[in-house]
């Protein structure tokens, strides 16, 4: 029912979590813009045919919003990291009510000509410590990764580490599945991005 969209680094600012992306895989991420709705700005860049990453931080030009931020930017972390990903749908009508509750409501968002609907806790929390990913439903045609600068990037592999790994495979497994996606007993919740680099293979953390 999904398929992968994008991962995400949270930064306390744009300029540093750009600077932890190109020192992670030589790259300096482009412009995209801003959420009105969030407060948050970001840079992207593609992976592959039809996903991206993205770098997302507060925007401080931007008025604070009426509900807590999303990808917890609230309270934003001490440094830049990989923190969550996301899948997308055709049907998110058909797809919520299958979702855990921590999932949250899905929330139309809109950046300049672009629309979707994205799934948010209403509290602004990332599900399952970042693991279980958001669902988007893009209400754009062609989908907008496929318009962003192709920089010679793919994702190769996203490990995702959880205390009870079963847990989170049986939740994921009913609707999600992608080779490339691993998961595995960890301490605590965590996400690693294997990503293909016109330099060779590089991970992002």
């Amino acid at each position: 029912m999904t398929e992968f969209d994008h991962i995400v680094v949270i930064a306390p600012d744009l300029a540093s979590g750009l600077d932890h992306v190109e020192a992670q895989i030589g790259l300096r991420l482009p412009p995209g813009g801003a959420h009105p709705l969030m407060g948050t700005h970001n840079h992207l860049v593609r992976l592959g045919a039809a996903a991206f990453l993205e770098v997302i931080a507060v925007d401080p030009a931007a008025a604070p919003p009426a509900r807590p931020r999303w990808f917890t930017l609230d309270t934003p972390p001490a440094a830049p990291r990989l923190a969550h990903w996301v899948v997308r749908t055709d049907d998110m009508a058909a797809l919520h009510p299958r979702l855990p509750r921590a999932s949250g409501p899905a929330l139309p968002v809109s950046r300049g000509a672009l629309s979707w609907l994205l799934t948010v806790p209403e509290d602004g929390a990332l599900p399952e410590g970042g693991t279980f990913p958001s669902v988007i439903e893009w209400r754009t045609d062609p989908l907008p990764p496929r318009a962003m600068p192709d920089a010679g990037l793919d994702l190769l592999r996203l490990d995702i580490g959880h205390p009870e790994p079963a847990r989170l495979s049986g939740r994921l497994d009913p609707l999600f599945s992608d080779p490339r996606v691993v998961v595995a007993a960890a301490p605590a919740p965590s996400l690693a991005a294997l990503v293909a680099t016109p330099d060779g293979p590089k991970w992002l953390r």
